[in-house]
């Protein structure tokens, strides 16, 4: 897996505000063509091969349709420029959809839940081996991104609070370097960076992962609420491709898993180990038993909560429930008024059905 950067910004929520409340309107229409960005990660190659192996376009085909999987180098330019309203979808994590687009005044609607981290994520010490040691230090990491998230969290399981660190932002592409350094002794990051210090440093101690906060860094297919409105065709032709690739997946098509590995530059084994530490929902079942699960709602919570607390909810966010968000079965948190957050399971049940 490359680089890839799951931060988010004051500044890019206030630069993107604007931008969102034009975009929404301007893309709500019947149209037959689509572009949907994509930036490299374990849980997302399965795009870029339904993509090139005409997967996608067999799909789009079946509806009369086209879609364009375009593939962006920077994972936050992917979504500024979603939000700004040039893609029709984009590949995003849960909190990123809530603070960038949504926190942006865009509704957007969360259609495939594919995976989420099961390990991918990770709290690293410098010869110390329990997470009660980090108490004082200094812990470098992508500051307001997923592994701050993640750092909170873990904070929070021994009783202790971000008052009891100093974190000092640093970008992924430095991580590696950084740990090398006298003055780095801890750090939050993700892979392949967290499984590159771990296997070049015998100093570097992995004392928590994201398995331990199961569900709650997740990898989503996010599409424009208004043209998935006035075209679910678009859902539809993704959620067929997805599933089909899925369906390769696990029964363990070395041909496709080897694609995928090399297009995300590494190889096989080193494919499969990420995946090992990602938690893919391969069935329909399996992924509609996960959207509608109680989990999500709670997660999102913490996530708003998160958010809010560190100033990306939004500019003019008075509290944690300023964007409302929208659950399977009618549930919703934070102002109904205000929904900006979708969490749809429509399409999937439709794979569950075989009515795609």
């Amino acid at each position: 897996m490359k680089s890839i950067f799951k931060s988010t910004s004051k500044l890019l929520v206030a630069a993107t505000l604007v931008m969102g409340f034009g975009a929404s309107s301007l893309m709500a229409e019947v149209k037959d063509k689509f572009q949907v960005s994509w930036t490299i990660y374990v849980g997302w190659m399965p795009w870029d091969y339904a993509q090139q192996k005409g997967i996608i376009d067999k799909w789009a085909k079946k509806y009369g349709i086209e879609i364009e999987m375009v593939q962006v180098n920077d994972y936050i330019e992917s979504i500024n420029q979603y939000t700004a309203g040039k893609f029709d979808g984009c590949l995003m994590t849960n909190m990123d959809a809530l603070t960038i687009p949504a926190a942006g005044g865009v509704d957007s609607t969360a259609v495939i839940m594919g995976d989420y981290s099961n390990g991918n994520d990770g709290i690293l010490l410098k010869n110390k081996k329990n997470l009660t040691d980090i108490k004082g230090q200094t812990v470098n990491l992508v500051e307001l991104s997923v592994s701050h998230y993640l750092l909170a969290r873990a904070l929070e399981t021994v009783g202790m609070s971000e008052k009891d660190v100093k974190v000092l932002n640093t970008s992924d592409a430095d991580m590696v370097a950084a740990w090398g350094t006298k003055d780095v002794t801890a750090m939050t990051t993700w892979n392949p960076q967290l499984s590159e210090i771990m296997a070049g440093n015998k100093d570097a101690n992995l004392v928590f992962d994201s398995s331990k906060t199961p569900g709650e860094i997740i990898d989503m297919l996010v599409i424009n609420t208004e043209t998935l409105k006035d075209n679910p065709k678009l859902a539809k032709a993704l959620t067929g491709a997805w599933f089909e690739v899925m369906a390769l997946m696990k029964k363990g098509d070395e041909a496709a898993l080897t694609f995928m590995a090399q297009a995300s530059g590494t190889d096989l084994a080193g494919y499969k180990s990420q995946l090992d530490s990602t938690m893919m929902f391969y069935t329909p079942s399996d992924l509609l038993a996960f959207t509608t699960s109680a989990e999500i709602p709670a997660t999102m919570k913490k996530v708003s909560e998160f958010s809010f607390e560190h100033g990306i909810l939004g500019e003019g966010a008075p509290d944690a429930e300023f964007i409302g968000m929208a659950f399977p079965g009618g549930k919703t948190f934070g102002d109904p008024k205000n929904i900006k957050l979708r969490f749809d399971d429509t399409f999937v049940k439709m794979a569950a059905e075989g009515k795609l």
